[in-house]
């Protein structure tokens, strides 16, 4: 028969643990440290996860909620670990006195006492030698947290700490490493496990020890079937599971974003605008046309909700961990080549001095010691604005730069919240960055683009969910960006795109292309209605890739990325109020009619007659005779982007005109003139 005294002394003991942790909880609170020293991770739009880092202490510590695991695991537990957890105060004395009993029966420790809000405790103070004097210690440490706490909070603590094999800390951590899943989509096996690793965490590691970590699966089954947690059927099929055998990887969706983020709030979870399913059906895209070069070139990708201006996905470069793979491309700067023409444009549209379909002649002209030409050096003579952007001619974009004025382009793209790189001897009035002489990211690039599909209003793309939205500030007026978009949109594809992709013949999409010099960087970037995609193939370290153009390199890339985007009202946009509906350049206002070099260059030919600003009355039949001094070879005239045959201009109109001379070497001169009748 088991002594009177031998019963009472256990509950002596719970009640001076109780009176003592009453006294003691202020001034010793709980230490949280552990429990707050989670793993960063960074979580999509949805809050899956895509990424998460070891704590400091080498620890997958992943921050684990009631709500985030199986109802199955916490009925699971509880019967296994403590069935009365819902009821006691953080020491179970019906569980002390079934200990005791044993202990005083047997002569030696049959079971323990410890409860769940005891093992939380324990856990947030691993430091501690067992003993007596530890258990005494963790049972007040129990009360404390159960007078502080909820129940779900204790069990938060527990279900983030429990140790769960090698650097495998909490269910979340162990669920993803031996199941590669979140835990709330645990079968009876699974939870069982996972109930059972905590118990002898090195000793039940299914990766190295499956069958003692079978058996103690087993265990916690049968347990669960003794307390009605599982039924029979239930129950049979999970003892019959084989258990897994090998440790899976953690996540690694989005892995450069994700790093970068990391480093701005370590230790936290950071939302983001990333949709784990976009952010997937690209990566797999990014790797399968890494594939296909032969140079295993790199390839950033970068696509934004124009709805929404959130970054969607967010592709780095491929093989994050062979040669430079680290490097995020996506922020890299790098030269954009043409791929900023319909920007300038865009402005000159903005500005009323161009539209789209303005005459301008893309002839050599000389802009001091530059002479700019078309990649294949020749020359298209009089085209409209919508031709030149479509075919992307150098000359046009010069001058168009050269009205808008660079160092206002620059500041616009500023304002918009890019943050080009200029080489080191340009102060920022260079008109080379019509053609790439500046340097800019894919994000900001994206960013650009999609305000142009937003109707002019551009803003930074957002990434984290967690901080303000950035403000949008319009930059150009919307019909302004209607041109660009309609011009862009309607551009003849390349040679070889017959039938290329399934994304153009069901969607209206806008695209540009760059090459930048030397074949470094080739570019594609886009927009419809709801997506813009940015596409930049190159290799991180700058090197060259001959022949590979942005048409041919980027292109195909940034359709198929369309193709694998959802679908959307593909209609084309009504054109804003303000836009001018023309037929041809005649029916534009004079000083939309043409393109032409602002001011004369240095030691080209000057134009002697008619003088500038002049007013010229002529009869009907009357022609003006054009002179020039200076200049080289033979001179070549133009009357509103129109060429002359001769020196002999015949006015067709009255009203403004402007007239340039254009030499062998590309400089020119021009001059406005009116032209009335002579009463």
């Amino acid at each position: 028969m088991i002594s009177r005294r031998v019963l009472v002394w256990p509950l002596l003991v719970v009640a001076l643990v109780a009176t003592t942790a009453l006294a003691l909880d202020r001034i010793f609170p709980p230490d949280l440290a552990r429990y707050q020293a989670r793993s960063t991770e960074i979580v999509d739009a949805n809050g899956r996860l895509l990424r998460a880092f070891t704590t400091a202490d080498g620890k997958w510590r992943l921050k684990t909620g009631v709500d985030e695991v199986d109802p199955t695991y916490l009925a699971l537990l509880k019967a296994y670990e403590d069935r009365r957890f819902d009821a006691h105060w953080g020491i179970d004395p019906l569980a002390v006195l079934r200990a005791a009993s044993q202990w005083a029966g047997s002569g030696r420790i049959v079971s323990g006492a410890s409860t769940i809000s005891m093992q939380a405790a324990r856990l947030l103070d691993e430091q501690r030698p067992r003993g007596l004097l530890t258990k005494t210690i963790q049972s007040a440490r129990a009360l404390q947290l159960e007078w502080r706490y909820s129940k779900r909070e204790i069990l938060a603590i527990y279900l983030t700490l429990a140790p769960m094999g090698g650097n495998l800390e909490g269910v979340r951590a162990a669920s993803f490493a031996y199941f590669g899943k979140e835990p709330r989509h645990l079968t009876a096996a699974e939870a069982a496990l996972l109930v059972a690793i905590p118990q002898s965490p090195e000793r039940r590691r299914p990766d190295r020890r499956a069958g003692s970590a079978q058996i103690g699966r087993d265990r916690v089954l049968v347990r669960g079937l003794e307390h009605g947690v599982i039924d029979n059927a239930l129950f049979d099929m999970a003892a019959s599971a084989p258990v897994p055998r090998r440790r899976l990887g953690m996540p690694m969706a989005a892995p450069h974003l994700s790093a970068w983020l990391a480093g701005q709030s370590p230790g936290t979870t950071v939302p983001t605008t990333i949709r784990y399913e976009l952010q997937s059906a690209l990566a797999q895209l990014v790797n399968d046309e890494r594939a296909r070069t032969t140079d295993r070139a790199q390839i950033a990708l970068v696509a934004i909700d124009n709805r929404t201006g959130g970054v969607v996905s967010w592709q780095g470069g491929g093989d994050f961990f062979g040669p430079a793979g680290q490097v995020d491309l996506v922020r890299a700067h790098r030269s954009p080549g043409s791929a900023l023409k319909p920007l300038i444009y865009g402005m000159a549209f903005d500005d009323r001095s161009l539209h789209p379909a303005s005459l301008v002649q893309d002839v050599p002209v000389r802009f001091r010691e530059w002479l700019p030409r078309n990649f294949d050096h020749d020359h298209q003579g009089a085209v409209t604005v919508r031709y030149a952007l479509q075919k992307s001619l150098n000359v046009p974009a010069v001058l168009a730069l050269e009205r808008v004025g660079p160092q206002r382009f620059l500041s616009t793209l500023r304002t918009a919240g890019a943050s080009p790189g200029l080489p080191p001897d340009d102060p920022g009035n260079s008109l080379g960055m019509a053609l790439g002489s500046l340097t800019l990211s894919p994000l900001e690039m994206a960013g650009l683009y999609s305000g142009l599909a937003n109707g002019g209003l551009f803003a930074p793309p957002q990434v984290r969910r967690d901080r303000p939205k950035p403000a949008a500030v319009r930059l150009m007026g919307a019909a302004a960006a209607w041109y660009v978009a309609d011009v862009l949109a309607d551009a003849p594809l390349p040679d070889g795109f017959a039938s290329l992709p399934v994304a153009l013949r069901d969607r209206r999409i806008a695209y540009k292309t760059g090459t930048s010099a030397a074949f470094r960087d080739a570019w594609a970037a886009g927009y419809s209605a709801n997506w813009t995609i940015v596409v930049w193939v190159g290799h991180a370290d700058g090197a060259t890739r001959p022949g590979q153009l942005g048409r041919l390199a980027a292109l195909p890339i940034l359709f198929k990325a369309f193709d694998r985007l959802p679908g959307e009202d593909n209609r084309a946009l009504p054109p804003p109020a303000d836009v001018l509906r023309v037929a041809s350049w005649h029916d534009l206002p004079p000083r939309m009619r043409t393109l032409s070099p602002a001011a004369q260059t240095s030691g080209g030919p000057r134009i002697a007659y008619p003088a500038p600003d002049s007013k010229i009355e002529l009869g009907a039949r009357e022609s003006i005779p054009l002179s020039a001094n200076g200049g080289s070879g033979t001179l070549r005239w133009l009357v509103d982007g129109r060429p002359l045959d001769s020196a002999q201009w015949k006015p067709d109109a009255i009203g403004e005109a402007r007239v340039a001379v254009v030499d062998d070497q590309g400089r020119s001169s021009a001059v406005t003139v009116r032209i009335v009748r002579r009463p």
